[in-house]
């Protein structure tokens, strides 16, 4: 996707989707939440940071979260999601782009995750360094149209926008 500019703004969209299974914590933007199962996937499967991660490099036309993060590559299994945002901060911060605003759509039928929003906010708040009233999260249910109970899962939409800093530094 070619990322779309406005002014100094950027923006693209993210998605992710892992299927849920016992025997592996659930982390949501960072935040371990409750629950019997977890999602599968080589890295710690945080839905919402991967989305978030493949629509920031999108925006800061870089490549992919599976081109930059392999999961081929041993280095990353089990590895926590915000290690992965952090490397891909990094990267954008060299191309001079900070975080204006994200936006994201969290798609489960369980757990219910509502009253974990405050905490995913904060804590992404602090990952992306942008004030909590940036960021826009909730979280609709399949209602078993998209995912059945026997098989459930987890996806995540992001958009994020990012702004290009004009300066004379270069990190």
């Amino acid at each position: 996707m070619v990322p779309t500019s406005k002014g100094g703004l950027f923006f693209a969209l993210g998605f992710d989707v892992h299927p849920l299974v016992e025997g592996r914590k659930l982390y949501l933007g960072g935040v371990e939440i409750p629950y019997s199962k977890g999602a599968l996937g080589h890295s710690d499967g945080d839905v919402l940071l991967h989305s978030i991660i493949d629509a920031s490099l999108s925006a800061g036309g870089l490549p992919d979260i599976g081109t930059l993060f392999p999961d081929t590559d041993p280095k990353y299994k089990d590895i926590r999601s915000t290690k992965l945002l952090e490397e891909a901060i990094t990267l954008l911060k060299r191309k001079n782009f900070t975080y204006y605003q994200v936006d994201l759509t969290l798609v489960l039928d369980e757990p219910r995750i509502s009253h974990y929003y405050q905490r995913i906010k904060a804590e992404l708040s602090v990952l992306l360094g942008i004030p909590p009233e940036r960021i826009g999260l909730k979280a609709r249910r399949s209602e078993g149209v998209i995912f059945q109970s026997e098989r459930p899962a987890i996806a995540s939409f992001a958009l994020v926008v990012l702004e290009k800093i004009h300066n004379d530094v270069t990190l």
